[in-house]
């Protein structure tokens, strides 16, 4: 396999080396490797990147680095980096200030890794939470949760702000649901007591969407909860009285919810990509390869080919230009799954489908059935 992505960084070799085992953590689960598919170079000494594959920076310092000019010149995403906000303007030069900078102190290792790959079109820039729990039980946690998380720059999804007046509420709760990255479920002792808190577990797991659940220290383990990652309370981080949570657990809980997020989008794409595999192989085609930004290219049983981008979650009208922008011969086409998702959304995407011919959409539950009768 070519590489498909390149990121280019410079600093200290000392320093770097975390961030390259970071990432290498991150893309594992989309079954990429540094070398092979994957390219990372420290301190070069001339600034040539590769034309054909997603390309990034990342700038730890002006000493092992060329002019700025010379890296604004390359037209790629920068990512800054510097101890803390405080050190911006003595570590990064003039030129590059612009850029908003990664402060380690403030946001850490594990969001820095994470940037880099939204920088790649690996992640999402959106970084949505749905936040699941008891209102009897916890609902003091799940509001800090919210405003806590929020200020990390996550979109958090929590029902008593996230549904508008007049709305559905459950049909507008399982749209939000299939938008998010991670199911966050506050697992207090009566979670499985409540219908709506169960069905937002199952369902998530319906949706390959990973949960990480924070266990109160009072809780008794369900069998259910088994493939969940955990972030365990101990009594003294829930206030008896208020029921907020200790500043140290909100932390550990935000930290877990980086390293999630990029899992979660990696075992959706792979998924989605096995049903797209499947649904062409089955009206006689084939699955070609893959490209940049998880896109795979489809030749159907009549030698046709379709350039096709998996989109994780609710697809808005951006993906069709990603789509469009895709190297590669053939149709460009747009592929997602819809169970779950608000009906007039759906059929807000089928009316952008029938007005803007020049890419398609496809649904995972009927994508043989289209591949079969496909209309260039």
């Amino acid at each position: 396999m070519s590489v498909l992505y390149e990121v280019v960084a410079y600093g200290d070799p000392l320093l770097l080396q975390p961030w390259r085992d970071k990432v290498e953590e991150l893309i594992a689960p989309f079954e990429l490797q540094i070398g092979r598919d994957f390219a990372w170079t420290m301190n070069p000494p001339h600034l040539a990147l590769t034309q054909t594959v997603a390309s990034t920076i990342l700038y730890l310092g002006q000493a092992h680095a060329p002019a700025p000019e010379v890296l604004l010149g390359a037209k790629v995403p920068i990512l800054p980096v510097v101890p803390d906000l405080t050190q911006v303007h003595a570590l990064i030069p003039a030129p590059l200030q612009h850029l908003n900078c990664l402060g380690l102190a403030e946001q850490g290792l594990d969001r820095g890794a994470g940037v880099l790959l939204e920088a790649l079109g690996l992640l999402p820039r959106q970084r949505r939470i749905f936040l699941s729990y008891k209102r009897t039980e916890a609902r003091e946690a799940a509001v800090q949760l919210a405003d806590a998380l929020a200020n990390r720059q996550f979109e958090v999804f929590l029902d008593t702000r996230g549904v508008p007046p007049a709305e559905e509420f459950q049909a507008q709760l399982w749209h939000k649901l299939c938008d998010c990255d991670v199911l966050l479920m506050l697992h207090t002792p009566g979670y499985f007591e409540s219908r709506w808190t169960s069905a937002e577990f199952g369902r998530a797991l319906a949706k390959h969407i990973p949960v990480l659940r924070v266990t109160w220290p009072d809780d008794t383990p369900d069998v259910r909860t088994q493939t969940a990652a955990r972030a365990e309370l101990v009594q003294s981080e829930v206030d008896p009285v208020t029921g907020r949570l200790a500043d140290a657990a909100i932390e550990r809980i935000a930290q877990q919810l980086e390293t999630l997020r990029a899992r979660s989008h990696a075992i959706r794409n792979l998924n989605l990509i096995s049903r797209l595999r499947s649904a062409v192989q089955q009206v006689g085609g084939q699955m070609l390869g893959q490209g940049v930004q998880s896109s795979v290219h489809l030749q159907l049983a009549d030698g046709r080919k379709i350039r096709l981008l998996p989109n994780v979650g609710v697809p808005t009208s951006d993906a069709l230009q990603l789509a469009a922008n895709q190297p590669g011969d053939g149709a460009a086409a747009v592929a997602y799954d819809e169970i779950g998702m608000l009906p007039s959304w759906v059929a807000h995407l089928d009316w952008l489908g029938d007005n803007i011919p020049s890419v398609k959409w496809v649904k995972a539950s009927n994508a043989a059935w289209q591949f079969a009768d496909w209309r260039d």
